[in-house]
């Protein structure tokens, strides 16, 4: 890295002629014609490809295997090293031939494992608390007037891109080079070279365009089993995860359980919040509401499956809790869910697109239409220096257990616009995204097995899931440009909650909210 000289001034906004304009990207022909290559698509000369051993389930350890019939295969590398057992071959078809023939005699160690119907008493069973003494909170809510309680919950969920991971690796005159799919190239560089005992310099990563991670790739494991079987059969190989793997081997969005308490003085203000989240992170964890006398803490739990980043990391899952909490505190007050915000916010970016999201959905008049059939809710938020708010119109069937979000406006604001066009396809996007974690997506699982490891089984939002979708960007220019790619998705979640509840006068406190509570409500 290289300082930038103080004489060097930046151009001023004003000034900008093709920052701020709607520039199309340079490889969208390759992008619809199928010319581009993605990570998957790489060759190289005399390239094997790759299959790797997985276990029957998550912490099995591997206690034997005959590799006897794999190694007497004709052009088949098979490479051993502890619990790594990989096969590489002229074809896939070859190498999984050679997986499945040694995979029948393996022997596993297993361990009894939680569940997706238990993983929430699991991680509040194994949290690692701190010490909550001296909090104001505790104080404040034995001052309030009026307190309130609940308890949140989230589901792990898979990052679904629509290329599974894949990374091919070439060795030569010991110099290692990979080409992945990876949000993290330098720590890829860092993991490889130390895997292979080398200067981080013979290590080369290179990042084609990759067909989606949304914070699931950061790491290469692809490239890593791939750089294995290449340095044992001195030629390139590719390794390329089915989607089962993917869906198994992949690192989660984290579970969560997360704790709300909040108080009420004797006006309705909000005089004391304390806030727990137990296992998902602490990304966007503070509350942007000016409160007397709070508390909020986030504390690590032991994970059962692999968990890491998700889009907007665990701000999904904390706004999500707080800005649903925030109505179950509007309505305990008797106050519209707006104007209670709005009463307690002094960030005054927040109140910018919380005021004009609402304006453009004309949500005052909205509200007032309301039946058992049809809801609106709001929520807002912020991360990453961006801010959001969202208003939804929701459509329900109590009798068939269904939630349809017909409608959704989004204002959103990240400092000075460098490309309107590509930062509403952001917005878009992770509006669509959040509608599946919102309301279909969860990982189940068993004895640490994935009962879902497919599209089959994994519920993600289809055409006729998308509602109509309006945006609207808020250009500010005196702030520096912030990221627009994860932030909208995390007020998305709560607004639904809250246009269900309006409607149905049904609080769901968990993540997907599955339209089956109203069945039974």
């Amino acid at each position: 890295k290289q300082p930038i000289e103080s004489s060097i001034a930046l151009t001023v906004v004003s000034d900008w002629k093709v920052m701020g304009a709607s520039v199309a990207r340079a490889n969208n022909r390759d992008l619809v014609t199928g010319a581009h290559q993605f990570p998957s698509d790489v060759t190289r000369p005399n390239m094997l490809y790759g299959r790797v051993l997985r276990p029957p389930s998550y912490k099995a350890t591997l206690q034997s295997i005959d590799l006897a019939e794999a190694k007497a295969m004709k052009d088949v590398v098979v490479v051993q090293d502890g619990e790594f057992v990989g096969f590489a071959a002229p074809s896939v078809y070859l190498a999984t031939q050679a997986l499945e023939a040694a995979a029948k005699t393996a022997s596993w160690k297993t361990v009894p494992q939680p569940s997706s119907k238990t993983i929430h008493a699991y991680l509040k069973e194994h949290a690692r608390m701190g010490d909550a003494g001296g909090s104001s909170a505790e104080k404040g809510l034995a001052d309030a007037a009026k307190t309130l309680s609940a308890t949140y919950t989230l589901a792990y969920i898979q990052h679904t891109p629509m290329e599974p991971r894949a990374g091919v690796a070439e060795w030569k005159d010991d110099k290692l080079t990979v080409w992945a799919g990876v949000d993290n190239p330098p720590a890829a560089q860092r993991d490889l070279a130390r895997m292979f005992d080398l200067p981080t310099e013979r290590v080369r990563v290179i990042v084609p365009d990759m067909g989606g991670g949304f914070g699931g790739k950061h790491a290469a494991p692809a490239a890593q089993e791939a750089a294995r079987l290449a340095k044992a059969a001195g030629r390139p190989v590719m390794v390329h995860w089915t989607r089962a793997e993917e869906f198994t081997w992949a690192y989660f969005r984290p579970a969560a359980v997360i704790e709300c308490k909040g108080g009420l003085d004797a006006k309705g203000s909000l005089v004391a919040w304390d806030f727990v989240n137990i296992n998902a992170g602490g990304s966007a964890i503070d509350t942007p509401y000016s409160i007397a006398n709070k508390r909020v803490q986030s504390v690590g739990s032991d994970s059962p499956l692999a968990q890491g980043a998700y889009r907007c990391l665990a701000a999904t899952g904390n706004n999500f809790a707080r800005e649903s909490f925030m109505d179950e505190l509007a309505a305990a007050a008797g106050a519209d869910p707006l104007e209670f915000r709005l009463a307690h916010l002094e960030n005054p970016r927040i109140r910018t697109v919380l005021e004009a999201a609402a304006k453009h959905f004309n949500w005052s008049e909205r509200r007032k239409k309301v039946t058992p059939e049809l809801g609106v809710g709001l929520a807002c938020g912020t991360e990453k220096n961006s801010v959001v708010a969202a208003c939804v119109e929701v459509a329900i069937d109590r009798k068939r257990g269904e939630i349809k979000v017909r409608e959704v406006c989004e204002a959103f604001e990240c400092g000075p616009i460098i490309n309107p066009a590509n930062l509403t396809s952001q917005v878009q996007g992770c509006i669509v995204m959040g509608l599946g974690g919102a309301l279909f997506e969860e990982i189940q699982f068993e004895d640490g097995k994935v009962l879902n490891a497919n599209f089959a089984g994994y519920r993600v939002p289809r055409f006729r899931d998308v509602p109509k979708i309006d945006v609207h960007l808020i250009n500010k220019t005196d702030i520096p440009s912030a990221g627009g790619g994860e932030t909208p998705i995390i007020a998305l979640a709560p607004a639904i909650g809250n246009a269900v509840f309006a409607a149905t006068g049904v609080r769901i406190r968990s993540m997907p909210m599955r339209g089956e509570i109203l069945k039974q409500a």
